[in-house]
């Protein structure tokens, strides 16, 4: 990675008028911000396709591979004449304030209707047919998947009749044939979002923005992933998982993370030569120049959890694949181009992984500001091969974090470290650490657009442990202001990136 900055903006957060930020106009109009700010990167959380079940999480997908339907821009639609007439785009006013799924849920399905009416025509695109074969590893199982799922009234895979849950051939395939139509709407579905990704994708490399995309260590329960493959993880010859991922007690819970997502059966994963990690790592290269994997202490030892415990308290260390995977990895692609999300309970081996490989770790300033002058965290302290935050998506912003959570010790250390009083200078106290941060040797810096405004707690992206009310921050068209950009890249021109 290139000395440089750029700033943490999920899609769902960009402005627009449909509900949630999508591939529209908005998303180029935000690139066009990074070039004029001097940014250099623009990173993302997962793209996978969220469910009101897990609070619209997007670290909790129904798919590792597929695009959240959300995202499909009907501007777009309508500018490559996929949609026939303005008059299938729905009417609204611009809403900016905070994401309303329902709402984006029910007019994006209505856009969908419109488009694939015509879906007998739209087959005879030649980039379908050769989207469909270059995706069959997943795009087959997931369209399968969502159609059974929408018969059997959203219930989960292990829910559905015997035949469908344990995957009867004969079963599956009388389905198919009785449901052509609904699975190869799926599948155009995928193929017009990840068209209009790649040409988002495009002008990014345009004007000089490299895309940061993430990727969630586990899948669902209640995925395509594991319906398809249960060999791949920890189940039992009923389908049933005995123990589920987690961390435990740290930072951000007393009774650390509950996760729930099935465990992997690595052994199983290792006689097949990771092949369902090449997939899935070659599909999210296709997508970002760069991929943070998230918990990825997770590939040297996990936190196995029994499926029993309400909380992550009494679980225990595993081993996990460690070297062996990156390994085959590396075979596979020559190039790793990872950043490793190495934040929480972190051990001699889970470094001594992320050196071998030299991925760059991460740091978050926020953190440092709990210890003493010598913390990891704090800017001073950064190697040069890392990726340094203000905060992540799990974190308060600044702003919040200063007026409501900070503790007495950790405004004192920040008033030590910048030689100020945190109380008068509060207003101005996210932009000194984007510059003590812009100032330090991590060759990447990357800040939340919230924190790049200076909101408060209100723009918060998730609080972990509740359940309800997070991923919903918006950001408004008038905020991608010119006053801003010049400041950023101000302070971006003088730290020389």
């Amino acid at each position: 990675m290139k000395r440089g900055s750029g700033v943490l903006l999920h899609i769902t957060s960009l402005p627009g008028p449909y509900g949630s930020g999508d591939f529209g106009p908005s998303a180029y109009t935000f690139v066009d911000f990074l070039k004029e700010s001097g940014q250099a990167y623009w990173q993302f959380l997962p793209f996978n396709p969220t469910d009101s079940v897990y609070g619209n999480s997007p670290y909790s997908s129904y798919s590792a591979f597929a695009i959240n339907p959300l995202f499909i821009s009907p501007q777009k639609l309508l500018d490559d004449g996929w949609l026939k007439s303005s008059s299938g785009l729905p009417e609204l006013k611009q809403d900016e304030g905070r994401v309303d799924y329902l709402l984006a849920e029910g007019l994006k399905a209505k856009v969908w209707d419109d488009v694939l009416s015509c879906l007998v025509q739209l087959q005879k695109d030649p980039r379908f047919r050769s989207f469909v074969r270059k995706n069959a590893f997943w795009l087959n199982d997931f369209s399968l998947f969502f159609v059974l799922k929408e018969c059997f009234s959203g219930r989960p895979w292990h829910q559905w009749p015997e035949e469908f849950k344990f995957r009867k051939q004969e079963a599956l395939e009388d389905f198919r044939q009785s449901h052509q139509v609904q699975i190869e709407r799926v599948r155009f579905q995928q193929f017009l979002l990840f068209d209009q990704w790649q040409e988002i994708y495009r002008y990014c490399r345009t004007n000089g923005v490299a895309v940061i995309g993430d990727l969630p260590i586990y899948v669902n329960y209640d995925s395509a992933d594991v319906w398809s493959c249960p060999e791949f993880f920890d189940l039992d010859e009923r389908l049933d998982p005995q123990y589920v991922a987690g961390v435990p007690p740290d930072y951000f819970s007393k009774t650390g993370q509950r996760w729930g997502n099935p465990l992997y059966n690595w052994t199983r994963m290792r006689q097949d030569k990771y092949h369902w990690w090449v997939k899935r790592f070659e599909l999210n290269f296709q997508l970002f120049d760069f991929l943070r994997v998230d918990h990825f202490r997770g590939f040297v030892g996990f936190w196995q959890i029994p499926v029993q415990e309400e909380t992550a308290v009494n679980g225990q260390w595993i081993p996990g694949p460690g070297a062996d995977f990156f390994q085959v990895m590396k075979k596979h692609f020559h190039h790793l181009p990872i950043i490793a999300e190495d934040l929480g309970v972190i051990t001699d081996d889970v470094r001594d992984l992320i050196e071998q490989f030299a991925f760059p770790g991460m740091r978050i300033f926020l953190f440092g500001l709990g210890g003493d002058q010598s913390h990891p965290y704090l800017p001073r302290n950064y190697p040069e091969n890392c990726v340094a935050y203000t905060g992540t998506h799990d974190n308060n912003t600044v702003q919040g974090w200063l007026e409501g959570e900070a503790a007495a010790n950790e405004k004192k250390n920040l008033e030590d470290y910048f030689q100020i009083d945190p109380q008068s200078q509060s207003k101005e106290v996210h932009w000194l650490m984007i510059e003590s941060l812009m100032r330090s040797k991590a060759e990447v810096i990357i800040v939340p657009f919230q924190d790049l405004l200076g909101l408060g707690k209100d723009a918060r992206m998730n609080t972990p442990g509740q359940p309800l009310g997070n991923w919903q921050w918006r950001v408004s068209g008038q905020s991608l202001s010119g006053v801003l950009s010049d400041r950023l890249k101000a302070v971006t021109s003088r730290s020389h990136r």
